[in-house]
């Protein structure tokens, strides 16, 4: 059972496990390595919006543990009506837990923690799932472990996306999917398993989930095609388990989903079909990434319209193109790993297919499906690409493998087979297992390791990571951090900070509600809510008086202001709930200050921020 057979002991961990995991960890120091000079005050300098949410969440899991309220929903952001936290990306898997971290070392530590963390974990799980499951060289594993935790496409989302790098469980559950069924496991304990990792993943990122569940999806049926009999003996017990494991999910997650699309502040669609758009261009699967050491952000400019989920480079294309030409005929594995290659790539071109940042008139895949479909309409092309990505990952460790176990120089030790290595039956190329010829004598075959291994080498190296850019951001002012603001925000009112926060405008005071523990409702924000038709929308619907301030930052000029405008104020700030308007440092502070003066009357100077009481205008 498990990854041995009668006889036969598990392969235990031991010293290059260890290693393996120690050079994971210290990759992912690497990637981070720019915020830990100043972590407090830098953000991402790519997604610095995205990396001031992802604080503000985490600082979202401690104020709901410590305070005991349904982490499913906040009002301590777009207030007064709050936002629906499984309806956005909210992590709740990892904010929850992390939660006393959070409050002893603040939301910039823990999210830099995280990150590094979170490619290292998903790495170590890949290297876990490769070495027990499919390969049985260890340095196959690494190297495909540190693919799929590193890859160009997941590294570029660690620029403010740590949920797209959160992927450490989804090894575990394509090797529990892939052994559902064999004969000698308990059906009900891997359906209750596989429902459980589901359940938790589902609170990390739906989205990945789904990108998964495809992908196992094609690999079944790609499996079934090629080994009808050995699909037929196992799928009695891989439906049970897989219906235990589907229920058991279904039963643990039931009321968040419904909540997700049904609770307060849910939405149905995004207005426009934002994402649907979105595919990947095919010159940037040979393009380098930017965050690697051999990338280039003028080449982003031209072809990076939207995310680099692929950008593999060139050589890498070339050597893994050769990969599969060599090892289809021989692996069960490489065959299925082409079916995915060729599936999610053409998935990944969305509606319109792009070349070298150019729409062609070609048609894409997504063209001919609905935008309206459920999911579809949430869904974007081209991050069928990170299937993709996942794919080359195995790709590589089958590579190295089989190279590992060509026939060496006379003398020198091959390794013998290790049983159970095969999640699907079969899966890896061995002597025995193999559907081609056996291998040709030793001594025509001892130059295909080390020209193997370079190749290989060539072709990853220049996908090594570069820590990620990172830019200093203003901290929040003294009044905000030293607690200066609580005899002016009573219970059950809110502090609005000029500007209001946006997904637009930008979210400095958005870090004023993360770095006091969501001490204060804010209103406005950075989300996905409803507007007036049930529609998804990024942010608050603009107010009069938000809109007003927008469009001066904007113009840096005070507008002529009418008595309009001053009773619309009012009106805005009690519809907030609002006890006290707030102006810290701004690059527009004069302008901004002189527009809230002839809105609100004059300010009071307390610490380093201005600042109108207006309790008695709103009651």
């Amino acid at each position: 059972m498990g990854t041995g057979t009668p006889g036969r002991p598990r392969r235990r961990p031991n010293r290059a496990d260890a290693l393996a995991i120690g050079a994971y960890v210290l990759l992912g120091v690497l990637v981070c390595l720019n915020y830990w000079g100043d972590v407090g005050n830098r953000v991402s300098s790519h997604l610095p919006t995205d990396h001031s949410w992802f604080e503000w969440l985490f600082s979202h899991g401690q104020y709901s543990l410590f305070h005991l309220e349904n982490p499913l929903f906040s009002a301590r952001q777009n207030a007064p009506d709050g936002v629906n936290m499984m309806a956005n990306t909210s992590l709740l898997g990892v904010t929850l837990p992390l939660a006393p971290v959070t409050w002893l070392l603040g939301p910039q530590v823990t999210y830099a923690l995280y990150l590094g963390g979170a490619l290292a974990a998903t790495a170590a799980t890949s290297y876990w799932m490769l070495s027990r499951h499919l390969v049985r060289s260890r340095a196959a594993a690494f190297v495909g472990g540190a693919f799929l935790g590193f890859a160009p496409g997941i590294v570029h989302h660690a620029n403010g996306q740590p949920n797209f790098v959160s992927n450490f469980l989804l090894p575990v559950i394509v090797a529990r999917v892939l052994r559902l069924g064999r004969a000698g496991r308990s059906w009900r304990r891997d359906g209750l398993v596989l429902g459980l990792l589901v359940a938790y993943q589902i609170f990390v990122n739906e989205e990945m989930l789904l990108l998964t569940a495809l992908a196992c999806l094609v690999v079944v049926a790609a499996y079934v095609v090629q080994r009808p009999r050995a699909a037929r003996a196992r799928l009695g017990g891989f439906l049970a388990s897989l219906g235990l494991g589907g229920g058991l999910a279904l039963l643990l997650t039931a009321y968040p989903i419904w909540f997700q699309f049904n609770g307060p502040q849910s939405y149905r669609g995004l207005q426009g079909g934002v994402f649907h758009s979105w595919g990947e261009d095919l010159m940037a699967f040979v393009t380098f990434a930017r965050d690697t050491v051999a990338g280039d952000e003028a080449v982003e400019k031209t072809i990076g319209l939207t995310e680099q989920n692929s950008w593999f480079g060139w050589p890498l294309v070339a050597v893994a193109l050769v990969a599969l030409v060599l090892l289809v005929r021989r692996s069960l594995a490489a065959r299925i790993v082409a079916v995915l290659v060729v599936v999610f790539t053409v998935a990944s071109i969305g509606p319109v297919v792009r070349f070298d940042g150019a729409e062609t008139t070609i048609d894409g895949p997504w063209s001919y499906i609905s935008d309206d479909l459920p999911l579809v309409e949430m869904m974007m092309p081209t991050r069928m690409a990170l299937v993709v990505a996942a794919a080359v990952g195995v790709l590589l460790a089958l590579a190295w493998d089989a190279l590992a176990r060509t026939a060496p120089a006379a003398g020198a030790r091959v390794p013998a087979p290790r049983a159970g290595t095969d999640p699907l039956g079969a899966v890896a190329a061995t002597p025995t297992q193999a559907d081609g010829p056996a291998p040709t004598p030793a001594r025509s075959r001892r130059w295909l390791r080390p020209v193997g291994y370079a190749a290989l080498a060539l072709a990853v190296l220049p996908l090594l990571p570069r820590p990620l850019p990172a830019q200093q951001i203003d901290p929040p002012p003294h009044f905000i951090t030293a607690g200066g603001w609580e005899p002016f925000v009573p219970a059950g009112r809110t502090l609005v900070p000029v500007p209001i926060p946006s997904n637009v405008h930008g979210l400095p005071t958005l870090r004023w509600s993360a770095l006091t523990g969501h001490a204060f409702p804010v209103p406005g924000g950075y989300f996905i809510g409803p507007n007036a038709d049930g529609e998804g929308v990024f942010g608050a619907p603009n107010r009069p008086t938000s809109t007003l301030i927008y469009a001066t930052m904007d113009s840096g000029t005070l507008p002529t202001l009418t008595d309009d405008n001053r009773r619309q104020a009012v009106e805005d700030l009690r519809f907030w709930k609002a006890s006290v308007v707030v102006l810290g440092a701004h690059p527009r502070e004069a302008v901004l200050r002189d527009l809230m003066t002839a809105l609100l009357g004059p300010a009071q100077r307390v610490d380093d921020v201005w600042l109108w009481d207006v309790r008695p205008l709103v009651g």
